[in-house]
């Protein structure tokens, strides 16, 4: 419509007078460049961005642990000597059973032998003196009843028998506590069991109460896992713990939970739990790995796929799909538990809303979108 307008405005121009050629090409050029800038094309609308969403459809979920442990026994004692001395021998090696009473290592009883000795000269001194006070005593009372003596002599004398009679008493109590040092020298088993550590070594110079041998008792048997912080918020949904042999899951038994460290182990981030065994297998031998099996109780969570979790304000998020308009929102929300693959969504969605689980990268709030359905897990 322009170069018509143009083309009959140019005749009356050119009607009365001439132009050069290279001027009407210009013109003529610069008229059709008008033209085209002013009839533009129109452009395609944007297509809507395609994701994927799921309903959300929360189910009871109660989360399966499964844990290797070792078995050990309920009481294990360390022992060591009362006395400090130098190891001459030791006679029983780790995995060796022993009995109550049996001799574990010796150590030297020269000097514990000497203080015997030793004791037992002031024992007979003392015996001596109580002989011989009693004696003079009996001959000062003697004298009394005669009226041949004076009180004072009466009283000192039996002063004298009464203070012999102590020393004896005191030199026998030492006399048996350097017997009891010597016993000492003996390191013995004080219950029947089965030695797991063994640290005396001949010659070598040991302090009281250095333990030198610990002793797994016989009798009931425990199963020891290393339990990560995060799972002790639940409680388990039975008291009793499954337990079954690592190297043969037909062996099984069951116990329950008896002692929880109050302690986080710096070097693992776990926790030691303890579980006290109903039964014992012949099997389940000290040292056998075990696995538990335990199961939380029930709550309500949405699972979804690790792909719908994005994040607000540093917290967990996921992109909720409004119904009506098909905008999306950044919700944040609780997860209850990361799984592989999955997250467990317990607050922060309610059920039938839709969430994204793919395409949620290039999303943005109030984003119209095109939904695929998926069906939840």
């Amino acid at each position: 419509m322009v170069l018509y307008d143009f083309l009959n405005e140019w005749r009356q121009m050119t009607s009365n007078r001439k132009f050069p050629v290279a001027t009407v090409g210009a013109m003529l050029a610069c008229t059709l460049l008008l033209a085209s800038c002013n009839e533009q094309p129109e452009l395609p609308p944007r297509p809507e961005t395609q994701v994927r969403a799921i309903d959300a459809t929360f189910v009871d979920y109660g989360q399966s642990v499964t844990l290797t442990g070792e078995i050990v026994a309920h009481v294990q004692t360390n022992l060591s000597f009362r006395v400090s001395g130098q190891i001459t021998e030791w006679v029983v090696d780790v995995g060796a059973h022993v009995v109550e009473g049996q001799v574990l290592a010796r150590i030297d009883p020269q000097e514990q032998k000497a203080d015997v000795e030793a004791s037992e000269a002031a024992v007979r001194a003392a015996e001596a003196q109580v002989r011989q006070a009693s004696a003079a005593f009996e001959r000062q009372k003697l004298l009394m009843t005669k009226g041949s003596t004076t009180q004072e002599l009466f009283d000192q004398a039996q002063t004298a028998a009464r203070t012999a009679e102590g020393s004896l008493e005191t030199a026998k109590a030492r006399l048996g506590t350097s017997r009891d040092a010597l016993s000492y020298t003996e390191l013995k088993a004080d219950a029947p069991g089965i030695v797991t550590v063994r640290n005396a070594e001949a010659g070598q110079v040991v302090q009281a109460a250095q333990t030198m041998f610990t002793v797994a008792q016989d009798g009931p048997r425990d199963a020891i896992f290393e339990v990560y912080e995060s799972l002790l918020f639940s409680r388990p949904s039975e008291p009793m713990i499954k337990l079954a042999l690592v190297s043969d899951p037909s062996v099984k038994t069951e116990g329950t939970v008896s002692e929880v460290s109050p302690t986080i182990d710096t070097a693992t981030g776990t926790v030691r739990v303890k579980i006290a065994m109903k039964d014992t297998p012949d099997r389940m031998t000290l040292g056998a790995s075990v696995t538990g099996f335990a199961t939380s109780s029930s709550v309500k969570v949405l699972i979804l796929p690790w792909t719908a979790l994005s994040t607000l304000d540093g917290k967990p998020a996921v992109w909720v799909v409004q119904p009506n308009d098909k905008k999306v929102s950044l919700r944040s929300v609780k997860v209850s538990a990361y799984e592989t693959g999955r997250v467990l969504v317990s607050e922060g969605v309610q059920p039938g809303e839709q969430v994204v689980v793919d395409g949620l990268k290039m999303l943005r709030p109030d984003q119209v979108v095109d939904v695929v359905k998926e069906q939840a897990q």
